[in-house]
């Protein structure tokens, strides 16, 4: 496993999370839904997948620190906790820039820009991410 493959699985994850997303409503009242919304048992199975193909192409100690992360985040989509799932990938993504920057990965030039899009991803899927005001936080 390379860098590249780690990133694409990240991807995964993402866009996995990002069709989880886009099915919920903005607000879900827990009277009407008292256990929440999960996501559906083939978006499971997706997901599920998708953290395991990761397992088993990760044989060495360098990607393996990666799997709780991702584990604890297929969990969490389990259980139809979008923001208990977001977390450990943002985590994931910390690792994977600290691992660069120790030099025990390397990541292409041209895959660089894609940890900072990924992680501007996971940010629009967490709640608040879009002020109710136009212009909010900008001064006046």
């Amino acid at each position: 496993m390379d860098a590249r493959e780690l990133l694409e699985t990240v991807g995964g994850l993402i866009a996995h999370l990002k069709a989880f997303r886009a099915k919920l409503p903005d607000v879900v009242h827990t009277a009407v839904v008292p256990s929440g919304v999960k996501p559906t048992l083939e978006a499971i199975e997706a997901y599920e997948k998708t953290v395991y193909r990761f397992r088993e192409a990760a044989k060495t100690a360098t990607f393996r620190r990666l799997n709780e992360l991702f584990i604890e985040s297929l969990e969490s989509f389990e259980a139809g906790h979008l923001l208990d799932a977001v977390h450990p990938i943002l985590m994931a993504l910390d690792q994977i820039e600290a691992m660069e920057q120790e030099k025990t990965i390397t990541v292409p030039q041209a895959e660089k820009g894609r940890v900072a899009e990924y992680r501007k991803m996971l940010h629009k899927i967490l709640p608040g991410n879009q002020p109710e005001l136009e212009g909010a936080g900008r001064g006046l």
